[in-house]
């Protein structure tokens, strides 16, 4: 699923209040954090990850290997905060027009 300019502009301002729920730390990205990553948006559909990482380039790694994993679209990234969405089909919470 590829979002719009519309559904992202629409996902970061729901986005800009909420605090990072998912921080990944010196160890990367491991199965654990993959695991909280998926839990979390299946209940929550939008959430911060804050990467404690100190190059930009490994930053863009991690973000895009964590939305493949999880099956989530990148909204947003800004410094070390990337916000990521993932719609739940069974209950959708955050509904996006077309």
């Amino acid at each position: 699923m590829s979002l719009s300019e519309h559904q992202k502009r629409r996902l970061r301002k729901l986005g800009h209040t909420l605090k990072p729920v998912v921080i990944i730390g010196a160890n990367g990205l491991t199965d654990a954090v993959c695991n909280e990553t998926d839990l979390s948006l299946a209940h929550h559909e939008l959430l911060k990850v804050k990467i404690n990482a100190a190059d930009r380039n490994e930053r863009d790694a991690i973000i895009e290997s964590l939305c493949q994993r999880c099956s989530a679209e990148l909204v947003q990234r800004v410094g070390h905060v990337a916000l990521v969405y993932r719609r739940n089909p069974e209950n959708p919470k955050i509904h996006l027009e077309r």
